[in-house]
């Protein structure tokens, strides 16, 4: 099923107005408000700017939720990434909601070696794809779910790399992967080695110049 498309498994802004949720985030400014809810036999994530002001609701909104939407259209069959997503209508985006506990939440005894590098798989398959999270860093991006094993969550921020020069697509991916090897360093810095703590160190010190830093989600947070 290919993310954004319409079925059984969707529903409308009306029902979604109807139904029972639970608010994730209240959001502020230019960001959605966040639901949990269940719908059409899923639970769902829905990301909705409808109560925004003018601009953010009919220039920034669709053009943020287009952007989600492709980024999921392309990592559709990755097993960490929500399968199934679809927009509900100009304003508001709905995601299949990912169990789970962020990192920061978790049990650090459950932050293994073997978590961490599936992580840095699934970071992996992702950028095979021509897409970077590019806000993984921090850590309500990126859970732990209740098999162990690890999903990223919230789109938003993606940027596709197709067409890119092949030395700033590798440095985005760089820049990615440098938020699964932060974790190294803080749940098992032993263990890190020395090919990913050198590849941290560089690129720590290239997002010092960065000129997007601060943008698509690359604003420093230690």
């Amino acid at each position: 099923m290919q993310p954004e498309s319409r079925s059984n498994d969707s529903f409308t802004r009306e029902e979604f107005e109807k139904a029972p949720k639970r608010l994730l985030r209240d959001g502020r400014s230019a960001n959605a408000v966040v639901w949990r809810v269940e719908l059409a036999g899923r639970e769902w994530t829905v990301k909705d700017f409808s109560g925004r002001n003018w601009i953010v609701r009919n220039l920034f909104a669709p053009y943020l939720i287009g952007r989600e939407l492709g980024a999921f259209r392309r990592l559709a069959g990755i097993d960490g990434i929500a399968e199934h997503a679809f927009r509900i209508d100009r304003h508001a985006i709905a995601i299949e909601f990912q169990e789970g506990q962020a990192t920061d939440k978790a049990d650090p005894a459950r932050i293994t070696n073997e978590y961490l590098e599936q992580l840095e798989n699934l970071m992996n398959e992702m950028h095979a794809r021509g897409v970077v999270h590019l806000d993984v860093r921090g850590e309500g991006n990126v859970l732990i779910r209740p098999d162990g094993r690890p999903a990223i969550i919230d789109f938003q921020a993606a940027v596709f790399t197709e067409g890119l020069p092949k030395f700033l697509r590798s440095t985005l991916e760089e820049i990615d992967l440098s938020g699964a090897w932060k974790k190294w360093v803080k749940y098992r810095p032993d263990d890190l080695g020395e090919e990913r703590r050198a590849r941290l160190d560089r690129i720590n010190h290239i997002r010092k110049f960065w000129v997007l830093h601060g943008y698509f989600g690359l604003k420093k947070k230690g």
